[in-house]
């Protein structure tokens, strides 16, 4: 069982910047696939970043050249640093791991709490 928490959420001004992390419980975290989702009021949670165990990175579309997905083995940590924020990037972020890569949420088993961004 992999428990997740995420951090690092909060409220910024447009073109600012936030680093989120997620730091995952257990002894198995370099073999996981993780990922960052996201799900603003009144609409479907979406896939953002997700990253392999090798560190191949893919990310959806409206979030590439600005945010990036990192991941620490040794310290049990995922990493998504979001810069030139944007109002429409304001949502409840979420860590997710599982054992596929990519950003179907179907494929993540394991889910964190969420941290909230809000860019004004």
């Amino acid at each position: 069982h992999v428990q997740l928490v995420e951090s690092g959420g909060g409220s910024v001004q447009a073109g600012g910047s936030l680093k989120l992390a997620c730091v995952a419980s257990g002894d198995i975290f370099s073999r996981l696939y993780m990922a960052w989702f996201r799900q603003a009021p009144g609409k479907e949670r979406e896939g953002v970043a997700a990253v392999d165990t090798a560190g191949l990175t893919t990310y959806t579309y409206a979030v590439q050249g600005r945010f990036t997905i990192s991941k620490d083995n040794a310290k049990n940590t995922l990493y998504l640093q979001m810069n030139s924020l944007k109002p429409e990037d304001t949502a409840m972020y979420y860590c997710a791991a599982g054992d596929r890569y990519g950003l179907a949420q179907v494929d993540f088993g394991y889910w964190g709490q969420g941290t909230q961004v809000t860019v004004s």
